[in-house]
């Protein structure tokens, strides 16, 4: 099962089964979805990742802007070394978490929240050590959101802004999805393994550019301008090829 990308380089879910494989939840593994909370997970995902963690000898693990409980209930019964809310908490392959020092940063908190009482249709999303303000329902207000978060992160030393897709987060600054890739793969079983990321979002950037430093893959899922050198068009893409990679496996061939 093979995809082409923009490139015309053929990527081969298979041809990748020595390495570490590190993988963005929403906008990668599933769509996107109106709110964090409407996303669906589909079954064979779940079965897909199981056998081919087993397969890589558990050098398998989410990367993900979402809290490590959210991740886990949507992969349940499936537990996996978790990377979340981009790199704050994170969860080993050993089961041991590991969170990063929070700066203070509740002017920032008032002022979203405050944001988000005047046009409902926006969400704020309170995590450990972050904030997302979501304005998927309310497209048109992008341009007050960023004004607005740029202003209030002011207030915030130590804090910084990611812009996603229809979502601004803000979160410290020198704690990234690279940096948790890097933290695995300084740990067993992912030490000494070739990295491949896969991601859809301008948060995944620096992931990309680190595994590819490593000599490993950046995959980047979806036609945004990315430095990944691999791509597919969507998420189903991606799954296709984990769900036939796994049906391989699981067969012996």
């Amino acid at each position: 099962m093979k995809n082409v990308d923009r490139a015309g380089i053929r990527f081969n879910m298979l041809e990748w089964l020595d390495c570490a494989l590190f993988l963005d939840f929403d906008g990668t593994l599933v769509e996107l979805a109106p709110t964090p909370d409407e996303v669906v997970v589909a079954p064979e995902l779940v079965e897909a990742l199981r056998v081919i963690r087993a397969r890589l000898d558990g050098r398998l693990a989410i990367v993900s802007g979402r809290p490590i409980a959210q991740i886990d209930a949507l992969l349940a019964p499936l537990t996996l070394p978790v990377a979340g809310v981009h790199g704050m908490e994170r969860r080993d392959a050993g089961g041991m978490l590991h969170y990063a020092p929070i700066p203070s940063f509740s002017a920032l908190q008032s002022h979203a929240l405050q944001l988000a009482a005047r046009h409902p249709r926006l969400r704020v999303e309170q995590k450990r050590g972050a904030l997302a303000l979501h304005y998927r329902q309310a497209p048109e207000l992008e341009r007050l959101c960023k004004s607005e978060m740029r202003s209030a992160i002011r207030e915030c030393p130590g804090m910084l802004l990611l812009y996603g897709k229809m979502v601004i987060e803000a979160k410290p600054a020198g704690v990234t999805k690279a940096t948790a890739i890097r933290d695995f793969l300084a740990e067993p079983p992912f030490i000494g393994s070739r990295p491949l990321f896969a991601g859809d979002d301008t948060t995944d950037e620096d992931g990309f550019a680190f595994v590819q430093q490593a000599g490993g893959l950046g995959l980047k899922i979806g036609t945004e301008p990315s430095v990944a050198r691999h791509r597919m068009a969507a998420p189903q893409a991606l799954r296709t090829q984990l769900v036939h990679a796994a049906r391989i496996l699981s067969k012996g061939i």
